[in-house]
């Protein structure tokens, strides 16, 4: 649980059945002792669309501007939006091969979804018994449309 009750600790997670394929997206907050939880789902998309949508989703959820520690286990994401997305914008968007940047989309409704916030980017490693990364995994492999 959150130990500063100014923070909400946000955790994601984007999963996939195929990748493509069906793809579900969860998150948990934490903040005074209470949690909240969503989850969604896709029936064709990718792992890191999934991974960003959770992400977006959770600060998009966010009734005012917070202090907030998202914790993803995607690289893609964290390194996505404390890096390399600074330098898609100054190039119009076109990663370092001169290419279109992969979900430009889902970016930019990050980097919305984030400016009211502050925004702490913790990765961490998946599948490595993290309470509340496990968790998510479990909701959004849950959230996986069937059939």
């Amino acid at each position: 649980m959150t130990t500063h009750p100014d923070i909400i600790d946000i955790y994601t997670d984007g999963a996939c059945s195929g990748n493509p394929g069906p793809g579900g997206w969860a998150y948990l907050m934490e903040w005074n002792g209470r949690e909240r939880e969503a989850s969604g789902g896709e029936r064709f998309t990718t792992n890191n669309r999934m991974e960003l949508t959770a992400a977006i989703e959770a600060l998009n959820a966010l009734k005012r501007a917070s202090h907030v520690r998202l914790h993803s286990d995607s690289q893609y994401v964290v390194k996505g939006i404390t890096e390399w997305v600074a330098g898609w914008q100054r190039k119009g968007w076109k990663n370092s091969q001169g290419k279109a940047v992969e979900n430009q989309d889902l970016w930019q409704a990050l980097i919305t979804a984030t400016a009211p916030h502050k925004v702490e980017w913790l990765w961490v490693r998946g599948h490595s018994g993290h309470t509340q990364n496990e968790r998510v995994d479990q909701l959004a492999v849950a959230a996986i449309p069937r059939g």
